[in-house]
């Protein structure tokens, strides 16, 4: 899963089966997504949701896919779009690009090829463009607003400190942290404190991260300094 922060994805597309195998990829990845299976909807939908970016097949019934992209063009002219189509000439792609695709994706495609596609879309994006209060890593997706973890179908609760100390270690990712630095930061308190409250807090945030709470793969012991979060 990618540890980038989750974005809306707007998938239009009528196959039923590209649609699923595309929707099941990009929830594994931690993206918030919807599927329309007519531009006509989506294009309805677009202003609403506001999406940070869209997959739009190019063969739809109704309003095809490069009336949708001009649409899209006239009315949000920073939406990242990505064509998927069968039509896949030279030709076809320099008439989707013209247009105003962001990127022309020919079917049959690899489903990771397409990830790699939706990730340099996304980061292309200005760094506040996509919600910081969500974030990926591992099998779990956390939303730090709320103070919810997901894995699955299943939503674990985190506690005001859980969710602020997993917060503080996000932000500063693959950077030793103190336990100083998490007393003072996350409760207020003086970092000259003697406690062994911060200690206390990663033994539970452990059990609900990670799956070998014994043996963390994302909130490592730092010995002598702290702690560290890897995604």
């Amino acid at each position: 899963m990618s540890s980038d922060p989750s974005a809306r994805i707007m998938i239009v597309e009528d196959d039923e089966t590209i649609a699923l195998g595309v929707e099941t990829a990009l929830r594994l990845e931690g993206h918030t997504v919807r599927h329309y299976d007519r531009a006509e909807l989506a294009l309805d939908a677009l202003d609403a949701w506001k999406p940070h970016l869209v997959i739009l097949d190019r063969m739809l019934p109704g309003i095809d896919g490069l009336s949708a992209l001009q649409y899209i063009r006239e009315h949000h002219v920073d939406l990242k779009v990505i064509m998927l189509t069968a039509k896949g000439s030279e030709s076809d792609r320099i008439e989707g690009l013209d247009a105003g695709a962001d990127d022309y994706v020919a079917k049959p495609f690899s489903t990771q090829v397409l990830l790699a596609r939706v990730r340099a879309r996304l980061r292309a994006l200005p760094v506040h463009a996509l919600d910081p209060d969500t974030f990926a890593f591992g099998d779990m997706r956390v939303d730090l607003r709320r103070r919810v973890l997901h894995r699955g179908d299943e939503e674990i609760r985190l506690t005001t400190h859980e969710a602020g100390v997993l917060q503080y270690l996000i932000e500063h990712k693959g950077d030793d942290v103190t336990r100083e630095e998490l007393l003072e930061k996350v409760w207020g308190y003086s970092p000259t404190m003697q406690t062994r409250t911060v200690d206390n807090q990663i033994l539970k945030l452990r059990k609900k991260v990670e799956e070998t709470p014994g043996d963390p793969r994302h909130i490592l012991t730092i010995h002598g300094v702290g702690y560290r979060f890897e995604p």
